[in-house]
């Protein structure tokens, strides 16, 4: 199974403001680095507010699709599904596009660094993202 990372919607934002990221439909491109996560909305579950965590969401990241078929209401950092309350962080679940080795051989990511100077030298999807939230 392909790593998945996890893109805090405020991250998104503030990224794609600064000319860090770009959406193209349902792809995340990083600028500087050429790399490309395949993403879907996604809602990472802090905690059960209820404190019985029946359905054993708490620290987990799950697709907002799954979770509205369980029948979650979703208002900004707030769900509901049945009795349990949560504390949430909606964003961005990511699949990288292909293995790192591949990217890192690409002439995309050459063209990239090209384009955008001074990105930092990544050797790993970790690097990359540890870059972003700076």
């Amino acid at each position: 199974m392909p790593n998945r990372v996890f893109f805090p919607q405020e991250l998104v934002d503030r990224l794609l403001i600064d000319e860090k990221v770009d959406l193209r439909g349902s792809d995340l491109v990083v600028y500087g680095e050429g790399r490309i996560y395949s993403v879907h909305e996604a809602v990472h579950v802090i905690v059960d507010l209820t404190g019985a965590d029946e359905l054993q969401l708490s620290g987990r990241v799950k697709a907002k699709a799954t979770l509205l078929e369980l029948g979650a209401e979703i208002v900004e950092n707030s769900m509901i599904i049945g009795d349990a309350a949560y504390d949430i962080i909606p964003g961005w679940m990511g699949i990288p596009k292909g293995p790192f080795a591949l990217h890192a051989a690409s002439e995309a990511r050459r063209t990239a660094r090209a384009e955008k100077p001074g990105f930092p030298d990544c050797d790993s999807d970790e690097l990359i993202l540890a870059s972003l939230a700076v």
